[in-house]
């Protein structure tokens, strides 16, 4: 499987904003609505995401530009690193999940904060990210339970220095 790994900004040359933002939210709902209930409840899921983001989100990926990845031209998974070296979304299409995707959009974004001289790395990670971002040299700092629509969430703020 060839898996292309791509810009925002490359990817606003053949796609719509409207569609890729729309396309992109469609993925990030099925992503947290595909999660094991034995992990997160159905009524947390839908606390984490009620719908799939509209629209709103326009401002977030133009502030945050998301590595995208694609296979056959189908995006499979996108993540995005703030100004602050904070990796704000991370999410892989569930038919596409435990393949490596997430390691190469990693990898794109690490070199991208490597580029910008950014000393360190955060993420707040659900219980399923997790185990990935350890993997990539993130530790804990602290567990997070996060009041989202009502219902109480846990998720866990993870760092990595960059050397």
């Amino acid at each position: 499987m060839e898996v292309d790994i791509r810009t925002y900004r490359e990817m606003l040359a053949s796609w719509p904003e409207e569609d890729l933002v729309r396309s992109l939210g469609q993925l990030y709902h099925g992503a947290v609505h595909a999660i094991d209930s034995a992990i997160y409840s159905d009524r947390e899921k839908q606390a984490w995401s009620p719908e799939p983001p509209g629209l709103d989100w326009t401002g977030r990926f133009r502030d945050a530009p998301p590595w995208i990845a694609l296979v056959e031209e189908k995006i499979i998974g996108f993540m995005n690193l703030q100004k602050d070296a904070h990796i704000d979304l991370a999410f892989v299409d569930p038919d596409f999940q435990r393949q490596g995707i997430s390691g190469k959009l990693y990898r794109r974004l690490e070199q991208e904060a490597r580029k910008r001289n950014f000393n360190h790395l955060t993420v707040d990670a659900s219980h399923i990210a997790r185990p990935f971002f350890e993997k990539q040299g993130f530790k804990v700092l602290r567990k997070n339970r996060v009041l989202r629509n009502g219902c109480v969430l846990i998720n866990f703020s993870l760092e990595k220095a960059l050397e």
